[in-house]
């Protein structure tokens, strides 16, 4: 009887930059035809030896045979992910089998060759995987794959690098310039041959771009039950830290717990964890998030059943990895998971379940990556084929599963300071957010939150979508507590109750102009303590909820964190005026125009498109359409929607006393401090895009002293333009106008390079580190120690 044949290996084909087309082909078509294919390559690199662990491949296999090569590799069959292909690849050759958090993606690199007279044509992106181990793996330790590997060793990577440049005929060769391997060898040596006392340096350079200020509010005004309360709501708030920091990326709780355990080794150890307590993760906010800390400086895991036992070894210890790039999808996707393949999934779904996995509260995950943790401790092959009856490897899981460990606790805390507190409201909100936390509905928490109307403030949850940069779908934890300021609240009240006034006389088509817009409730808030989402630059207020069915239906609510705003304007923009305004303007620089624009800016978030109608007909959001450019396109329209507020109101006589002089010099030195914050964060791309456009009308003005001035005869048809262009966009759903204004605009001009070069000359600092003593108390010294 024969036996049934083998079904050949299909790949999927992708463009010649590396994206998936939604085809796959056999392997041998692939390469008869040249298409572009993707494979894993993983090395192993023995950190205390500085070395690589080669394998030999068997006399077997149709190319290079009986050579030397890469610790292990394969191709990614259809359908496969890239992380899930180097584990397994790793598993079956070698017998190691290690979690995600082990393997660090350093570089792809796009491998085209041809051989036999053109008949095998290889163009192939190789994703090129570093898993860093603190000692060499014994070798006996390994289960090898007979027919993929005879034997391995391992080598120190400077020689085995001599070896490739020298073409040596007993390793599989290997292009060592720097568009091929030489990135390989170029990593470990800027990774391990560091200047400590330079590095310590850079470091200080960092932190002292933050000024640290004391935010100590006095508590005289809080009931005897309130303050019960608060005890509580600190404690809860700092758990949104734990949720965030895993959020941002899988291995960063190992990171931080890490770096606080080694903080007091030596000073350069000190600098790290003071920097990421700023951060909160291995990248540098202002720096265009790069990576102020690699793999080398993370946690040390020891994982005995990774490999085979061997006698007198306690086992595979490996440092828990993360990218130098920052990952556009967080950890709320897979990592290896492009967009291609997450829009056809969805697009597969029921409508209903369409929204929920581009919605606000849930992760994705893989069948696969399931499958392949539960293979670490059974030490059995992971299977790597989809659920029965599932076409697709992606999944959705809701926020309440996902943190549940987190959340639950977080839950009981806030239901014993809802039974605390003499606040009606409040303790309306914290039942009703504990309720949310386990069953994933955050509607009726939301609206407990605008209507809240307590001397004691509180902001807790998943709200802002910055660090989903892939879509732009994904909300983060955040908290916020503090002290309502009830004579600022009284004064600011008149900007919310005006939005419907504002909203009809918007710079826009009148078709897109919403007939029912709410008043939007505004607490003036002291500060407390904030904690999660909250990294780097610092809010000074928030308008929220963003959830689409909630603005349509009631609006929005505005928190404005006064003293966090006076810190800034003493700490940041005073100094910046100073440096780079002319002495003309200087003095309409005042702090009463730049929080009353702080105001506007939030009120303007609550107005103009948000729930859209496409041009054929179908319903949709701004969020659902504009994606990952998003959340840069709603801070500029917020920005510079809100300084046409301004004129607009002082105009109708409903600001007396405004000076638009002063509301429009301030926010010309408004716009260098945000742009501060780098071009990667939305607020200061939005900002860029605004200086650029308004300096382009010639509203801006560069003068031969090298200070800035506002055009007063031009600022005000500048602003109508860029407000009218913003909305529009926005209001059609219009990706593709939103790209081109962003490349156009969004950009680091030679004019802002200018200004941001004189302020780091006499380094005016970038923003401000906040101290929270009354939490210090609370919580303990230890949470907050540099």
């Amino acid at each position: 009887m024969a036996e049934p044949r083998k079904q050949e290996e299909h790949f999927d084909v992708l463009t010649k930059t590396g994206e998936k087309t939604g085809f796959s082909k056999s392997r041998c078509d692939v390469h008869r035809d040249g298409d572009y294919h993707r494979a894993v390559h993983v090395w192993i690199f023995a950190e205390s030896t500085q070395e690589l662990l080669l394998q030999l491949r068997a006399d077997c296999k149709d190319s290079w045979p009986g050579l030397w090569d890469i610790s292990s590799a394969g191709h990614i069959s259809a359908g496969d992910s890239s992380l899930e292909t180097a584990r397994r690849e790793l598993q079956e050759e070698l017998g190691v089998i290690l979690p995600k958090e082990a393997f660090e993606l350093i570089f792809v690199f796009l491998n085209e060759t041809s051989t036999n007279g053109g008949q095998f044509i290889n163009n192939e992106f190789e994703d090129v995987y570093l898993v860093t181990t603190l000692d060499p793996i014994p070798l006996e330790a390994f289960t090898l794959q007979e027919s993929e590997v005879s034997a391995v060793k391992y080598i120190h990577y400077l020689d085995y690098k001599n070896l490739l440049a020298n073409e040596d005929p007993e390793y599989v060769p290997y292009d060592v310039n720097a568009q091929q391997y030489g990135q390989l060898f170029d990593i470990i040596a800027q990774r391990y041959k560091v200047d400590n006392v330079a590095r310590s340096s850079t470091l200080q350079k960092q932190l002292q771009r933050y000024a640290s200020v004391s935010l100590n509010v006095e508590l005289t005004g809080l009931s005897d039950a309130d303050k019960g309360a608060l005890d509580l709501l600190i404690k809860a708030a700092a758990i949104m830290d734990e949720i965030f920091n895993l959020q941002v990326w899988y291995s960063n709780p190992y990171l931080k717990d890490w770096l606080e355990k080694h903080a007091a080794a030596s000073q350069l150890d000190k600098l790290k964890w003071a920097y990421y307590l700023i951060n909160k993760t291995p990248w540098s906010c202002l720096d265009e998030n790069e990576a102020y800390l690699t793999t080398a400086d993370s946690a040390i895991k020891l994982l005995p059943e990774a490999t085979r036992r061997v006698s007198g070894w306690k086992g595979l210890e490996y440092k828990a990895a993360f990218p130098s790039q920052k990952p556009p999808g967080a950890n709320f996707y897979p990592p290896d998971m492009d967009k291609m393949e997450f829009t056809q999934w969805k697009d597969s779904l029921p409508e209903d379940q369409q929204n929920i996995v581009a919605g606000f509260f849930s992760v994705i995950k893989r069948h696969s990556e399931s499958n392949s943790d539960l293979s670490i401790d059974s030490r059995s092959p992971g299977s790597t084929n989809h659920l029965e009856g599932s076409k697709h490897d992606l999944y959705n899981v809701p926020f309440s599963q996902e943190y549940n460990s987190f959340l639950s606790k977080a839950a009981e805390l806030l239901h014993k300071a809802g039974d605390r507190t003499s606040s009606p409201s409040l303790r309306r909100l914290l039942h009703s957010k504990a309720d949310a936390f386990l069953s994933n509905d955050y509607y009726e928490s939301d609206i407990a939150w605008m209507e809240l109307d307590s001397k004691l403030d509180v902001t807790i949850g998943p709200y802002e979508t910055y660090e989903d940069t892939l879509f732009g779908y994904k909300a983060t934890f955040e908290a916020f507590i503090g002290i309502r300021d009830d004579k600022g609240t009284t004064q600011v009240k008149f900007f919310g109750d005006n939005l419907q006034v504002l909203e009809q006389n918007l710079p826009m088509d009148n078709a897109y102009k919403s007939k029912d817009v709410s008043a939007a409730p505004i607490r003036v808030v002291q500060l407390l303590y904030n904690a999660g989402d909250v990294k780097g630059p610092q809010t000074v207020a928030f308008n929220l909820p963003n959830d689409e069915r909630i603005v349509k239906d009631r609006g929005t609510s505005m928190v404005m964190l006064k003293n966090v705003s006076e810190a800034k304007f003493k700490h940041i923009l005073q100094p910046i005026a100073d440096v780079c305004i002319t002495n003309e303007q200087r003095e309409f620089v005042d702090f009463d125009s730049f929080f009353t624009h702080t105001i506007c800016h939030e009120c303007c978030h609550g107005i103009g498109p948000h729930t859209i109608t496409l041009p054929n007909g179908k319903t949709s959001t701004v969020r659902l359409e504009l994606q990952e450019l998003h959340s840069a396109l709603e801070e500029a329209k917020a920005d510079i929607v809100g300084l046409w507020a301004l004129r607009f109101l002082t105009l109708q006589g409903l600001l007396p006393g405004a000076s638009l002089k002063s509301v429009y010099a301030t926010f010309l030195v408004g716009c260098f401090r945000s742009v501060r914050f780098g071009l990667l964060e939305a607020h200061g791309k939005g900002q860029a895009l605004q200086f650029n456009w308004l300096y382009e009308k010639e509203a801006f003005i560069l003068n031969p002293d090298e200070t800035f001035s506002v055009n007063f005869d031009k600022v005000e048809d500048a602003v109508e333009s860029l407000s009218r262009e913003i909305l529009t966009i926005q209001a059609r759903g219009d990706k593709e106008s939103a790209k081109l204004l962003l490349q156009k605009y969004g950009v680091m001009s030679e004019p802002l390079k200018l200004a941001l070069n004189n302020l780091e000359r006499i380094q005016v600092p970038v923003d401000i580190a906040p101290e929270f003593p009354v939490a210090k108390e609370i919580l303990g010294k230890k949470q907050f120690e540099i």
